[in-house]
């Protein structure tokens, strides 16, 4: 099949050919024919297999100029870095369309958003808690979507974007269409299927934790830490064939730490990125990275999920993820578009757990490899690593308060003193032998 089987119209035809796609992805030719008839969809797809495109085209297709100033087209996502990559993805598909495109997420200085929105457009791809905002406010009219996308929506609940996507939800008319893409079907999620969709048809593309058959994994298993970080360097120093690397830790603290150490050995070839840093260096990492500039890149997991970054030779795990799904994820941004790749993950003792879940998950045991003789195995323990040595607490018991004397000793009778109140008739009967008053009151 080719993109010229499918229902297409000529300008998204010519936007196709001209940046060089002829064959759609498997989840992008099984949603296309359900959501030209109108359906809602429940979409599972890993990562990497072209799940923008797979919506956009079909509400694409369906869209037409229009000369309000509401969006026609709402595509809600976790994070401000998908939002760029939609938006982007949008764009190169509509040069040959009078459709406009326009983002919102967080982060920024909302009335430059709140004016951009002002002016109107036909797609609007906004994260959660901005989208919000703005429509508070009276600046973002959504009385006019006729088609709606939740992309990454287990995501969205794993960053607390729960009350505020039910809040939108809420907030929306009742007459639209829906597509949400999710990697796993937790309840939360079936519970949204059911509350704010019309019977969606479910489409899976591949099962949840199936590897990708294009990537090849391997996994070390070291003893500590510092011998990770001594095995990183020896990789990065001896594979020519690493040029395009993504290394995932498990913290922005470490994902900080692993780049003040490798920026030194490697300089001018790192890059970091997290949720602290802020807007204008996370994009300019991406695309230092997207365009050659950085060798590799040091990143949590914020960057796994949507980031549309091609050509990535390597994935390499600075720790094993204890979540599954996330190893996928993380993964899949390796082998992308038929092309080879290769992950890696570090795995120590503790980690153990981890990756027999990965591998229960995948239905698939990873790999094993020696570790180089090159690599020095470090005896060095971080403070994390160090046993801890439980001294056993000795309870000192307290003297029941009853058993206890009393805090002060008694006054003796002559220093107690009793204040008595005499009344002034009393004081003039004791004075004078009988009652004296003060006198009749005037008249």
């Amino acid at each position: 099949m080719t993109f010229g089987d499918l229902n297409l119209s000529k300008p998204l035809l010519n936007a196709l050919s001209d940046l060089g796609y002829t064959t759609p992805t498997t989840i992008q030719a099984k949603v296309f024919s359900v959501l030209m008839s109108g359906r809602d969809v429940c979409g599972i797809a890993q990562t990497g297999t072209g799940k923008t495109f797979a919506y956009l085209l079909p509400l694409l297709r369906q869209l037409t100029f229009s000369r309000g100033r509401s969006p026609q087209l709402l595509v809600i996502v976790p994070t401000r870095e998908l939002v760029a990559q939609v938006v982007e993805s949008a764009r190169k598909l509509t040069p040959y369309l009078t459709l406009q495109a326009v983002g919102v997420y967080g982060g920024v200085n909302m009335n430059t958003q709140r004016l951009e929105v002002e002016q109107g457009m036909d797609i609007l791809v906004a994260t959660p808690g901005r989208l919000y905002d703005l429509a508070l406010t009276g600046s973002l009219k959504l009385n006019g979507i006729k088609k709606l996308v939740v992309d990454e929506v287990d995501e969205m609940f794993n960053l607390g974007f729960r009350t505020q996507l039910k809040n939108i939800l809420d907030l929306l008319p009742p007459k639209r269409q829906n597509l949400m893409f999710s990697a796993t079907i937790t309840d939360e999620v079936e519970a949204l299927l059911k509350e704010y969709f019309n019977n969606p048809v479910r489409i899976e593309a591949a099962p949840v934790g199936t590897p990708l058959e294009n990537i090849e994994q391997t996994v070390y298993h070291v003893p500590n830490f510092n011998t990770k970080v001594n095995l990183l360097e020896y990789l990065l120093e001896q594979d020519i064939g690493m040029n395009k690397v993504l290394i995932f830790a498990a913290t922005k603290q470490l994902a900080d730490q692993l780049y003040e150490q490798l920026s030194q050995r490697f300089p001018d070839q790192a890059g970091v990125i997290h949720s602290n840093k802020e807007q204008n260096h996370r994009f300019n990492t991406v695309k230092r990275f997207k365009d050659g500039t950085y060798r590799f890149v040091i990143a949590t997991d914020i960057i796994a999920r949507g980031l549309d970054i091609s050509e990535v030779s390597h994935v390499i795990n600075f720790d094993t993820p204890e979540v599954p799904e996330n190893y996928i994820h993380r993964i899949g941004r390796t082998g992308r578009a038929d092309r080879k790749g290769r992950s890696i993950t570090f795995n120590t003792e503790k980690e153990k757990e981890n990756l027999a879940a990965i591998e229960s998950l995948m239905n698939y045991g990873v790999p094993g490899q020696d570790i180089p003789a090159g690599v020095e195995i470090s005896s060095i323990l971080t403070e994390e690593e160090k046993p801890k040595v439980n001294m056993k607490e000795i309870q000192v018991k307290r003297p029941k308060r009853e058993a206890a004397g009393a805090a002060f000793h008694e006054k003796s009778a002559k220093n107690k003193k009793v204040n008595h109140k005499v009344r002034y008739a009393d004081k003039m009967k004791e004075k004078y032998g009988k009652p004296k008053t003060r006198g009749a009151k005037k008249k």
